[in-house]
């Protein structure tokens, strides 16, 4: 008896709940709200405070013996005049070294001669950070006197760009919402909150482009550093109220 009276109250229960839900509205899905993209650009110009140069000796001899011996005397000379210009260890890097033979080839397209080998060439480079500018002129100046005979180029850096860059993307941000204010006026509607915000690119500095350097040299080799663009591009979606 007990068990059928329980039974019973369950179903009354069960069809009391479906009842109670079928009963509840049922709501469309929310449509989603119209939104505004822009992009916005944030750029300001610093004056760089570093130079990296890469600096080197090319060596020719008729036995590779030969050449890399005269390129290990004229490099050592080359990194001991960087140290005497104010240069430290820390900031001088070697960053390539080869050993390659030199080859006589056929004129005329002669058959009857095979190529061969008349001596060898032997480069070394090394990379070096010169914090004072003021002296850069002079250390490529010494480096050069004293037996470089090759510049593979100049790369002038900005050593806070990253902190500099957090000026850029605050007028990155304030150039598009300029933008976006612009249009939603236009368009009579206004912006709410904002949905997204991404950020594509920033600042790269561009190497110089490359330059040979003959042994004679001038009392001091004019550089000048000039200003380099730190810029941010970035992009940012705006909900809007019609």
């Amino acid at each position: 008896m007990h068990l059928t009276v329980i039974l019973r109250a369950g179903l009354v229960a069960g069809a009391i709940a479906t009842a109670a839900l079928m009963a509840r509205p049922v709501h469309a899905e929310e449509a989603p709200r119209p939104t505004l993209s822009l992009a916005g650009t944030g750029e300001i110009l610093a004056t760089p405070d570093m130079a990296l140069i890469q600096s080197g000796v090319v060596t020719e001899a008729e036995t590779a013996r030969a050449a890399l011996d005269a390129n290990n005397e004229a490099i050592a000379a080359v990194i001991a005049a960087m140290k005497e210009a104010g240069i430290e260890a820390r900031d001088i890097q070697t960053s390539g070294f080869s050993v390659q033979p030199r080859f006589h080839f056929p004129k005329n397209g002669d058959d009857t001669e095979s190529p061969r080998i008349i001596g060898y060439s032997v480069t070394n480079a090394v990379t070096v950070r010169v914090r004072d500018l003021d002296t850069l002129g002079s250390v490529l100046d010494k480096a050069v006197t004293v037996g470089a005979n090759r510049i593979n180029g100049i790369n002038f850096v900005v050593s806070d760009a990253d902190k500099r860059l957090d000026e850029a993307r605050g007028l990155a941000i304030a150039d598009a919402t300029r933008k976006a204010r612009i249009y939603a006026d236009a368009a009579g509607v206004n912006l709410s909150r904002v949905q997204s915000i991404s950020e594509a690119g920033g600042y790269a500095p561009a190497p110089r482009k490359a330059m040979m350097m003959r042994a004679e040299s001038a009392p001091a080799v004019p550089v000048e550093a000039g200003e380099q663009s730190l810029s941010v591009n970035v992009s940012v979606t705006w909900e809007i109220n019609e």
